[in-house]
């Protein structure tokens, strides 16, 4: 009898199949203008989604149902694993995961088949015979080096269980939303290449690509944020970044997206930018790429990287090399071929977009240089060099810093020209209380951190600024408040969404500056009824008990938390031991507040019988994941836009392939 597992697996063989027809068809079809097969690659994209759908619930049900006899179940799933982790242990691993991969990839060639329908149909054809290759490669990889339906024979009675720190809910739904803005930017690098080989780019392909793009970076917003929350309470060490390689091969694709969407507004309203902005599609997904090798390649070790021989690295670096390479290589062939588009002046909305791109792309170039440098140098010369925290703020920071600045005035430039001072007029009441909020920081704490008050009034000035912005398009302050309230649901939602996204800008910012200048740390040994202050709060040791939980057992820390004479709040920090693996995880005592956060972290016993502890206090660190909410918002209120729903105007001739601008 066929098991469930073995359907999964042929049905994965088959999407291979399909996705290799999905490539070949349709391209071939919109070369010699066959409308039938142009077509087909429609119903391929929508057949390829099924398949893998198929083999991932097969996947899914062997997690569910503890069906040891499948390897990848017994090596990552035990019996008395919670349902959630489970499910989660599905990508919890790296065969599971890169089946995540392909899902989404083909969720999104099936969503432009769906949806694309307002596509010229040759340009659809090549965008899904691009995803369709993609999927190729992938399922390729999957299926000769990475296979997830692998027997074992006989089966053991009971699976090697979930690595403990993946055993969260926040890593629960972490990958998944990171994959969904990884493989969201196939799409903009999809029309990217179709454009090349069709030698058109204009306002209706940006049109296009822009909500595409949208979506992966509000994904990878999503995703790279609750890594960090993850990041934050799950290893115990009191941050939200460490610039871990893994972490920044998340990041680099996000800084290029960022740049890409407001690079396709220059070539929608003004029809400029074009060739650069279709070499960001190439490079936002090129890095996405590099992230893919870097995590299973075995060359990074990290607590986010998958432990991974290099041979599959080999396969993923020889993908790499075809699809960047290839890529690039049109590129440079048929870049010359298109127009440069509209003429614009510095000091106008499209020079604004341009500072905003080239620092976006520079502060890229400094963490690729910073992450790939030690293991370049490891690879030429077997040294071996640690790029850390420093390297990356010294660097970093001052390339954003501009960028900050200027964000607030581009809103307000005219397109084609602009007139400064009169964008600089209308922010005028943002500026003051930005440096107003700045003299405040000041004056409450005058011995510094010097940077402190910058930092604040620059996120002030993000935030006012965004504010101003919708004040001026609604004629706040000018006109009666129900007319400017009118005016405001008038608007474009893509307006709106601008604006909350910067001012999400500038409450990330509020949070960074605030952990990376005030934390306060404590490290201290307590005993049973001893107490220790962090800041103005005061944490007293009640003492520690045995833990049990349903695949773990260990000792949990009760901590009592006053602010002067103030009873806060009990907190747990827990020392877990998980089966079967008898890894150890530590779970910190956590207070949240809209000013900051308590945190207590309870370390190993002492000889004298007391326990070492950490304490920090962490002001407006929630800002940081607040502000990442709202930029997602402001994000999906761009994409709800009506412009994007109901799409682009279609080409005319859109059946023919553009002859070459």
């Amino acid at each position: 009898m066929i098991s469930i597992a073995e359907i999964g697996h042929f049905a994965l063989i088959l999407a291979l199949g399909v996705a290799l027809y999905q490539f070949v068809v349709p391209l071939w079809g919109a070369q010699r203008g066959d409308v039938a097969a142009m077509r087909a690659g429609i119903s391929a994209a929508l057949l390829q989604l099924v398949l893998v759908g198929i083999s991932f619930a097969a996947l899914t049900h062997a997690y569910i149902v503890s069906d040891f006899s499948v390897l990848n179940v017994a090596e990552n799933s035990h019996s008395a694993k919670p349902l959630l982790y489970k499910i989660s242990g599905v990508w919890g691993n790296h065969e599971g995961s890169m089946l995540l991969w392909v899902l989404i990839l083909a969720l999104y060639g099936a969503a432009v088949a769906v949806f694309g329908q307002n596509l010229p149909l040759g340009l659809r054809a090549r965008v899904l015979a691009i995803q369709g290759s993609v999927g190729l490669a992938f399922l390729l990889f999957i299926v000769m080096t990475s296979n997830p339906f692998l027997r074992v024979v006989p089966p053991p009675v009971e699976g090697n269980g979930l690595n403990p720190i993946l055993q969260d809910p926040a890593l629960a739904f972490h990958p998944p939303f990171l994959y969904a803005g990884y493989v969201g930017l196939s799409i903009a690098f999809a029309f990217a290449v179709a454009a090349l080989i069709e030698g058109r780019v204009d306002a209706a392909w940006a049109r296009w690509v822009r909500p595409w793009t949208l979506v992966a970076w509000m994904f990878l917003t999503v995703g790279i944020a609750m890594g960090s929350w993850w990041a934050y309470y799950e290893l115990g060490w009191g941050g939200w970044w460490f610039w871990d390689p893994v972490e920044n091969a998340s990041f680099m694709p996000w800084l290029v997206a960022t740049a890409l969407i407001h690079s396709a507004v220059v070539v929608e309203k003004r029809n400029a930018l074009k060739i650069w902005t279709v070499l960001l599609s190439i490079l936002a997904f090129s890095l996405s790429l590099m992230g893919t090798f870097l995590v299973r390649s075995g060359v990074l070790t990290s607590v986010h990287a998958f432990a991974v021989d290099p041979d599959r690295g080999l396969f993923i670096l020889l993908i790499l090399c075809v699809f960047i390479g290839g890529s690039l290589s049109l590129f440079a062939w048929r870049a010359p071929t298109l127009k440069a588009g509209g003429l614009f002046v510095p000091v106008s909305r499209e020079g604004g977009l341009v500072i905003n791109n080239l620092l976006l792309c520079v502060a890229c170039l400094a963490v690729f240089v910073g992450t790939l440098y030690p293991l370049a140098l490891e690879t030429v010369t077997g040294d071996k060099i640690s790029v850390g925290p420093p390297y990356f703020n010294l660097t970093f920071g001052p390339i954003i810093l501009p960028l900050l600045l200027v964000v607030p005035v581009g809103a307000f430039l005219a397109w084609k020209r602009g007139d400064l001072r009169l964008a600089l007029k209308r922010l005028w009441i943002a500026l003051a209380l930005a440096v107003a909020i700045g003299l405040f920081v000041l004056a409450l704490d005058v011995r510094g951190p010097w940077l402190a008050p910058v930092g604040m009034g620059i996120a002030a000035w993000l935030v006012f600024g965004a504010i101003a912005d919708l004040a001026a398009k609604t004629g706040l302050g000018k006109v009666p408040l129900a007319t400017s309230f009118h005016r405001l649901v008038g608007l474009p939602r893509a307006a709106i969404g601008t604006a909350v996204a910067h001012a999400g800008l500038g409450i990330m910012v509020a949070g960074i500056i605030a952990i990376s200048l005030w934390r306060i740390e404590v490290i201290v040994a307590l005993k049973p009824g001893e107490s220790a202050a962090v800041g103005k709060y005061n944490v007293t040791f009640i003492g520690e008990q045995p833990l049990s939980g349903p695949n773990y057992t260990g000792k949990v820390g009760n901590f009592l938390l006053k602010e002067g004479d103030r009873e806060l709040a009990t907190l747990r920090s827990e020392k877990r031991i998980f089966k079967p693996s008898g890894m150890p995880t530590t779970e910190v005592g956590l207070y949240q507040m809209l000013l900051g956060d308590v945190y207590v972290v309870m370390g190993d016993e002492t000889t004298d019988g007391a326990r070492a502890m950490r304490l920090y206090y962490n002001p407006l660190v929630n800002f940081i994941w607040f502000g990442a909410i709202v930029m997602f918002l402001g994000g999906f209120l761009s994409l709800s836009d009506r412009r994007y729903r109901v799409g682009a105007p279609k080409r005319a001739a859109a059946l023919q392939p553009a002859a070459a601008e």
